[in-house]
């Protein structure tokens, strides 16, 4: 497999990785732009746009996007997220012209038909009404919600109705014009592909696109806190988190690794303990998010009503443990599994593309696997204490949904924790 990039005199970079024994290649636009580049009164429009780019350009109606890629056997999807916003295919190796044909066509000559619209305003009104409907979806909106309060890192990606009501074809065209540029985008590929026919390709296709478009970005503040919602559910879904690292922390694979022993799968202190001893839950796990300027570190329970005042305790204590000891036994097969994820995920076209993309956008370079476990078996015993020992100074975050009275509060999980806050 061969890694090659190429930035163009208008500042679009592109990345392929060659693989000539796959007969597939994923393609697509990734663009240093998500929610936290929006304002409270149009949040959500980058998810909008995302919607109404497959909407109908000046070359195609909404219709012929879906035939001409499918006639092909391909597939074409995108995704925001709060920090990007990606717009992507997977075809047959001949069928690469199409795709870039196709991406960048929707990319730059897009109409924002006021009746495509309008309908899919309510396609989107219908996916944040889903989301809110899935307990164990939405609280992990309020969570990101009280961990960073009245920022835009703490916005829902989906936006709110009222907003997506009030939203205007010209406000979403107007953003795409103001945000979207070559110099915000990294066009990667991968899988059976020529790196300078991609050159060649991005070169003739994405010749309208403004070449330079500076983002404004307001840094993110964790803060922490509170939020519960006493609903009728059957379960109790409840997150406890605490401010993590940024991509370019130097505890960035620590944090990894700790959170993997501490709640990564089955082995995993948290599941056995909570889940396989007590029986106390059907899920728990812990996962970690990092961003370019901030982090967070969280643990997702969902459990029952009478589950609840023994499950906060018994967690607090698992966390407090990881800040004392931690087997060689744990560290060995927590960084076996995460590399094993890695490599694992590389046998997919797809994920190649995108980990690349994104690894452009925020280390200006890819990264290769080898050095990614390199740096995976770096990780000490002492970084894992000490990342499990900064954890619990933090302040807390708790957000909860569903049957939750005998929940304690943040001030005797504090406690718990042996910590103190105002």
């Amino acid at each position: 497999m061969t890694i090659q990039t190429t930035t163009l005199p208008s500042g679009l970079r592109i990345v392929t990785n060659t693989n000539n024994s796959v007969q597939t290649i994923s393609c697509g636009a990734w663009f240093n732009v998500g929610t936290r580049h929006e304002t409270k009164d149009i949040n959500g429009i980058a998810h909008m746009l995302e919607h109404m780019a497959f909407k109908g350009t000046k070359r195609r109606t909404a219709v012929q996007i879906a035939e001409e890629i499918e006639s092909v056997g391909g597939y074409l999807n995108a995704y925001t997220a709060r920090e990007v916003t990606a717009y992507y295919a997977r075809i047959l190796k001949d069928d690469l012209p199409l795709a870039v044909d196709l991406l960048s066509d929707i990319l730059q000559h897009s109409t924002f038909d006021k009746d495509e619209f309008v309908r899919e305003q309510g396609v989107v009104l219908q996916e944040i009404g889903q989301t809110n409907d899935t307990p164990d979806d939405v609280v992990f909106d309020y969570f990101q919600e009280t961990c960073y309060p009245d920022q835009p890192m703490g916005w829902p990606t989906l936006g709110t109705e009222d907003v997506i009501k009030a939203l205007t074809p010209k406000q979403v065209s107007t953003y795409m014009s103001d945000h979207y540029s070559l110099s915000n985008m990294v066009f990667s590929a991968a899988g059976n592909v020529s790196h300078d026919a991609v050159v060649a390709l991005c070169q003739r296709h994405f010749d309208t696109m403004p070449k330079d478009r500076p983002l404004i970005v307001k840094p993110s503040v964790y803060k922490g806190g509170e939020f519960r919602q006493e609903k009728e559910l059957e379960q109790a879904h409840i997150i406890l988190g605490f401010e993590g690292v940024p991509f370019s922390h130097p505890d960035y694979y620590a944090m990894m690794v700790y959170s993997t022993i501490l709640g990564g799968g089955m082995s995993s202190r948290l599941f056995q303990e909570i889940r396989e001893k007590r029986g106390l839950v059907y899920t728990v796990q812990s996962s970690t998010s990092s961003y370019r300027d901030s982090g967070i570190f969280q643990v997702y329970a969902g459990t029952g009503e009478n589950e609840v005042a023994e499950l906060i305790p018994v967690m607090c204590e698992e966390l407090c443990k990881m800040s004392i000891n931690v087997t060689d036994e744990e560290i060995k097969r927590a960084k076996t599994q995460i590399k094993a994820g890695l490599l694992m995920g590389m046998e997919s076209t797809s994920n190649r593309c995108e980990r690349q993309a994104n690894q452009i956008l925020i280390y200006g370079a890819p990264v290769s696997p080898e050095s990614i476990c390199a740096k995976i078996d770096a990780v000490a015993k002492t970084d894992l204490l000490n990342v499990a020992a900064t954890i619990i100074t933090k302040k807390p975050t708790l957000t909860a949904l569903g049957p939750i009275k005998n929940l304690p509060g943040l001030d005797a999980i504090s406690s718990l924790l042996g910590t103190k806050f105002d």
